[in-house]
C-alpha cells in the first residue's frame, strides 16, 4: 500500500520486482506476489510492457488495486493477465493487511471491508 503513484518503467526493477524509484514510499521493497495498492500509475507508456516483463520474470504483483487506473497500468494488467480493480477507496486498505481481489467481478475484500462489484471495474 502506498499513497504515491507508481511508474513501472524506471521505477520498478523488471527482473526482481523491487521498487527502485528514489524517494518512493516503497523504495527497496518487492512487489512480487503481493496485492499492490496505489492511487494511480504515472510515467511512460513503456510501463505497460514493464508489467508484462515482471510477469514473465515471475516478479509481478499478484493483483493491482487503484483509486483510478490509467491506461498504462490497465494495458499492462491486460497483456500480463494481472487482476486489476479500480475506483476503489484505497484509504480503507492498510499496508500488510490481507486483501483478496476478484478482477472478474471487480471486488476487493479486506478484513471487515469489501468494495462492491457495482462500484469497481475489473480487468
Amino acid at each position: 500500500m502506498t499513497s504515491m503513484g507508481i511508474s513501472f518503467f524506471g521505477g520498478v526493477d523488471p527482473e526482481s520486482g523491487v521498487v527502485v524509484e528514489r524517494g518512493h514510499e516503497l523504495e527497496g521493497q518487492s512487489i512480487a506476489g503481493k496485492v499492490l495498492v496505489f492511487p494511480t500509475g504515472k510515467g511512460s507508456t513503456v510501463g505497460s510492457y514493464t508489467l508484462y516483463r515482471l510477469k514473465h520474470n515471475g516478479a509481478a504483483p499478484a493483483a493491482i488495486v487503484n483509486a483510478e487506473c490509467e491506461t498504462i497500468t490497465a494495458v499492462g494488467c491486460i497483456i500480463a493477465e494481472i487482476p486489476c480493480v479500480d475506483r476503489v477507496p484505497i484509504e480503507h486498505i492498510k499496508s500488510g493487511q490481507m486483501v483478496v481481489v476478484d478482477g472478474e467481478r471487480g471486488v476487493v475484500e479486506s478484513q471487515n471491508w469489501q468494495h462492491p462489484d457495482t462500484a469497481g471495474v475489473g480487468y
